[in-house]
């Protein structure tokens, strides 16, 4: 099979992923082997191959955003058949014994591998996960809309649920990329006001299109207060401004894996009980929450394919802000060799 591998991370213009062909890989217990349809691109992917995250597997196979059909089962498998459409997400494996998974916190366990990050992930032909987490995706999407929902969508559900959206909230969202623009739409759904801050035209657009009330830059105050607000950016300079835009009482939330430093700020801006929350990684329940809400809301995302070949394209025209909506991997151009 073909694989996008990282070998050393570097700037993403040096050409750090190198296109291989590989061994198929062989399902272990309990594991299913999916032949990959489609993978999303994702900002965290790009943190991956600079090395902005720490790297304690390389080799490695970025892509979490995974869409395709399993096409073998190791020993053990009951809940997956074959020939079933699955995606794969972030979260790859969990111990399911530490203090959180008991707490139904499996997002924070210690143990937990991630694709693409400590689990080779879907730049790539085929990958392995196991079968217990595995999403099963709806129907009525297809494989390159639903391939951006399994960690733009789901990261985007949880950051919203972290800042105590309730319906008919007034809600900022600093940034507008792959998972602000999901975000908005379950925003719309819930019958939420939408201001957006962003920086780069084509970005300010889009929210426009997806029914913003009232779009700037990023770092411009809206001319009303919000209920809540949550960070896309991975700009920590933006967290105050964040907190600036909430009304007391409000909560922020931030969405990214990694952040650029936050700067000191004023004790007024959380004073009067505003709430300033982090996002860490998903659950499964996250995941299946929001593919549910996802097919009733109709919730779409707008989606630049690139090949297999190109995944280090797609990864710079994230990096310059240059992809409307959401950047998809088309894999699956040729039949897998057993």
């Amino acid at each position: 099979m073909r694989a996008q591998v990282l070998h050393a991370p570097q700037a993403i213009e040096s050409g750090p992923l190198v296109l291989e062909e590989r061994p198929l890989p062989e399902p272990g217990p309990g594991v299913a082997r999916v032949r990959v349809h489609a993978c999303g691109c994702c900002r965290t992917d790009l943190h991956v191959v600079e090395g902005d995250l720490a790297l304690p597997v390389l080799p490695i196979v970025p892509g979490h955003q995974v869409v395709g059909i399993v096409d073998a089962l190791g020993p053990g498998c009951s809940r997956l058949a074959l020939g079933e459409r699955v995606g794969v997400a972030w979260l790859h494996h969990t111990d399911g014994v530490c203090e959180y998974c008991r707490r139904g916190e499996e997002n924070l366990c210690e143990a937990a591998r991630f694709t693409g990050w400590t689990a080779d992930g879907g730049y790539a032909d085929a990958v392995t996960v196991p079968e217990d987490f595995a999403v099963r995706l709806p129907d009525g999407l297809d494989d390159f809309e639903a391939a951006p929902l399994l960690c733009a969508g789901v990261i985007g559900y949880r950051a919203l649920r972290r800042a105590d959206v309730e319906p008919g909230d007034r809600v900022a969202l600093l940034g507008f990329g792959a998972s602000a623009h999901l975000a908005l739409q379950v925003l719309s759904y819930w019958g939420c006001e939408t201001v957006v801050l962003t920086r780069g035209e084509q970005h300010r657009q889009l929210a426009r299109d997806l029914g913003a009330s009232w779009v700037g830059e990023a770092a411009e105050l809206p001319p009303m207060r919000c209920d809540r607000a949550v960070v896309f950016a991975p700009a920590g300079e933006l967290v105050p401004i964040a907190l600036e835009v909430v009304r007391p009482g409000g909560t922020v939330s931030l969405a990214g894996i990694h952040m650029s430093p936050i700067p000191s700020f004023d004790y007024a801006l959380l004073w009067r009980e505003r709430t300033l929350r982090s996002v860490a990684n998903m659950t499964r329940r996250d995941a299946e929450e929001f593919m549910t809400l996802a097919a009733e809301a109709n919730v779409r995302a707008e989606v630049a394919t690139y090949p297999l070949e190109a995944a280090g394209e797609a990864l710079t025209a994230i990096a310059h802000d240059a992809v409307r909506g959401a950047a998809v991997l088309a894999v699956a151009e040729r039949p897998l060799r057993p």
